[in-house]
């Protein structure tokens, strides 16, 4: 396991993710916002582990800005601004909230602290399943609600959800963290009227590949070969092609891709009731007397 790429992974994302905190990102567009972060993250030498996320309001994640995307923040809104570097495929994955309504500091504080708090019990041994009680019961006492279906996720090289979940909820069995594996992290947090739980949206502009089986068509034969060398299996955004070729071909290609399976498109994450959501998240590693949080500030 190559902790030392993982800690410089996360030492460019922290301070990246610190940059987005401060900002103000009222009336910048999501594309300029994901433009953005994405040219700091390779501004210091690592490439992005996925595309940006500008989650707006009830949009609790997996919105990435469409080519010259031109939904605009405004002063009410809150953002959720999910973030990734890679270092040879080497993962840290961070994310916060940015809110100018003073009424949703709260929220924003309750997935804050849910995260910090989680963070501090983090040994290897402990059972993922009592994490999730940890960050659920900090929501709770806040007055919030834990979004039960989203979660934090292990992490390998080169795979962003490497198929073990990190809850937000206290669930029953589970398993216990390893020494020297790495993990992320995530609370996702939504009002006292929220229903606690994200439904699949219509808007799909997340991809990643499935099979690297051949498609018949040269042309997308041809788009498939450029997303392997140039994303392996990470997520990717239809504006990382668009920089390449014409949007509208890039488009083309993209569908017949997914049609054969061959990429898969992710849906953004709604709260079902529509209420606001939070997030806060960091990456870490597990120790014998403790944990290394790769994207501490």
């Amino acid at each position: 396991m190559q902790i030392e790429e993982y800690i410089k992974a996360g030492k460019i994302a922290s301070e990246v993710r610190e940059i987005v905190r401060v900002k103000d990102w009222i009336g910048k567009t999501v594309y300029e916002i994901c433009e953005s972060v994405e040219d700091e993250i390779k501004k210091r030498g690592a490439k992005c582990a996925f595309p940006v996320n500008t989650s707006i309001n009830e949009v609790a994640a997996h919105y990435t800005a469409e080519p010259n995307d031109p939904i605009t923040i405004k002063d009410t809104d809150l953002v959720k601004i999910d973030l990734g570097a890679q270092i040879n495929g080497y993962i840290a994955d961070t994310a916060v909230t940015v809110c100018y309504d003073p009424q949703y500091d709260g929220l924003v504080q309750a997935a804050e602290e849910g995260l910090a708090n989680a963070m501090s019990m983090i040994k290897a041994g402990v059972k993922a399943s009592d994490v999730g009680r940890t960050i659920e019961t900090t929501i709770k006492q806040m007055g919030y609600k834990p979004i039960a279906n989203l979660s934090g996720h292990s992490l390998e090289q080169y795979t962003i959800h490497a198929g073990k979940s990190i809850p937000n909820i206290w669930s029953i069995g589970g398993f216990s963290l390893s020494e020297n594996s790495a993990y992320a992290c995530e609370p996702f947090v939504t009002t006292s009227d929220g229903g606690g739980f994200v439904r699949n949206g219509q808007i799909k502009n997340i991809f990643a590949i499935n099979s690297r089986k051949k498609t018949k068509d040269p042309e997308a034969d041809k788009m498939l070969d450029f997303i392997w060398e140039n994303f392996n299996m990470l997520p990717f955004a239809l504006r990382w092609i668009t920089k390449e070729r014409d949007e509208k071909e890039a488009r083309d290609l993209l569908n017949i891709l997914i049609k054969k399976k061959a990429v898969q498109a992710y849906p953004v994450l709604i709260e079902v009731n529509e209420q606001r959501v939070a997030q806060a998240e960091h990456t870490f590693i597990p120790t014998e007397n403790g944990v290394t949080v790769t994207t501490k500030a």
